[in-house]
C-alpha cells in the first residue's frame, strides 16, 4: 500500500511505531478522518475486497467505508508501520433475535508478546485498542468498554455494558471474509443491504446519519430534502457526492 497516502489521509504527521502508543495514535487519527459508510450498496455498487480498490476509494477519493474495507486498510497500514496483525471475524449482538452470524471484522495485533484488538471500523461506536485480559475495562471520554471470556463464543466486547460483538482468536483467511462481506452487503435481512447510513468519531461521540435523520450528542434532526443531504454528508462527513447521488440517496 501507498503508506504516505494513508497517513496523509488520517491527517498523522509521524510514522507512529510498532507499540501500544502508535497503535492507539493510528487508529485515532484514522477513527476521526474517514467515515464509516455503506452509500455504494444503495447506489448500486457493491463493496470491493480488492485492495486497490479500497485504497482508491477511502484514501484517493477520500470516501467512506464499512468494517471490511476499513479494517483492511488499517490492516494493511498496521503491517506496514512493523506491527504484528492479523484479521479475526466477529459476531455483533446489537439488536440481534439468537445467536447472530459472523458479520463484522476487526484485527488481532500482538505487541511485546501481548493480544491487542484493534478495530477502525465499528459503526455503533469508537471502540478502543484493548489487551486480551479477562475483565479488562477501559474507560474513554465517559465510555466503558469491557472485555469477558465467553463461555461460547470466545471474548465478548461490552460497551456500558450492552453487548456489542463477541470473537474468538481463530484464524481468518481471505475467503472468510470475501463470504462475510458478500453477506452483509446483499443479504435481505442485513441492515447494511437496506439502510442509507454514515457515521464519524468526533470528540465526545459519533455524528451519525441514518436515513434523512442527522443525529448528533444526544439531539437529530430530519433533513429537508435532497440539497441539505448533500450539504450534511460533505460538511459533517467530508463524503462528496453528486446531485443525482444525493438525490437517488435521498429518496431512499
Amino acid at each position: 500500500m501507498d503508506l504516505n497516502a494513508y497517513l496523509a489521509r488520517i491527517g498523522a504527521a509521524d510514522r507512529p511505531g510498532p507499540t501500544v502508543e502508535g497503535l492507539a495514535a493510528v487508529q485515532r487519527a484514522h477513527r476521526r478522518a474517514i467515515p464509516f459508510e455503506n452509500l455504494d450498496i444503495p447506489l448500486g455498487r457493491g463493496i470491493s475486497l480488492d485492495p486497490g480498490a479500497i485504497a482508491a476509494k477511502l484514501v484517493t477519493a477520500r470516501r467512506g467505508g464499512y468494517c471490511f474495507e476499513h479494517n483492511a486498510l488499517f490492516l494493511s497500514a498496521l503491517i506496514e508501520l512493523g506491527f504484528d496483525a492479523r484479521p479475526l471475524l466477529a459476531r455483533v449482538w446489537l439488536e440481534a433475535a439468537g445467536v447472530p452470524p459472523r458479520t463484522h471484522t476487526l484485527s488481532l495485533v500482538q505487541i511485546d508478546g501481548e493480544g491487542w484488538i484493534a478495530d477502525a471500523g465499528f459503526g455503533g461506536s469508537d471502540v478502543p485498542p484493548m489487551s486480551l485480559k479477562d475483565g479488562n475495562e477501559t474507560v474513554i471520554e465517559g465510555v466503558r468498554h469491557g472485555l469477558r471470556r465467553d463461555p461460547d463464543h470466545g471474548w465478548m466486547l461490552a460497551r456500558n455494558g450492552e453487548r456489542q460483538y463477541s470473537f474468538t482468536e481463530e484464524r481468518v483467511y481471505p475467503s472468510d471474509l470475501t463470504v462475510a462481506n458478500h453477506w452483509v452487503a446483499t443479504a435481505p435481512t442485513s441492515r447494511f443491504s437496506t439502510k442509507r447510513i454514515a457515521s464519524i468519531v468526533v470528540d465526545g461521540g459519533l455524528v451519525s446519519l441514518s436515513g434523512a435523520r442527522l443525529s448528533h450528542a444526544g439531539t437529530a434532526s430530519d433533513l429537508e430534502d435532497a440539497a441539505a443531504y448533500r450539504a450534511a454528508l460533505a460538511d459533517r462527513f467530508g463524503i462528496a457526492l453528486s446531485e443525482e447521488e444525493a438525490a437517488l440517496l435521498f429518496a431512499g
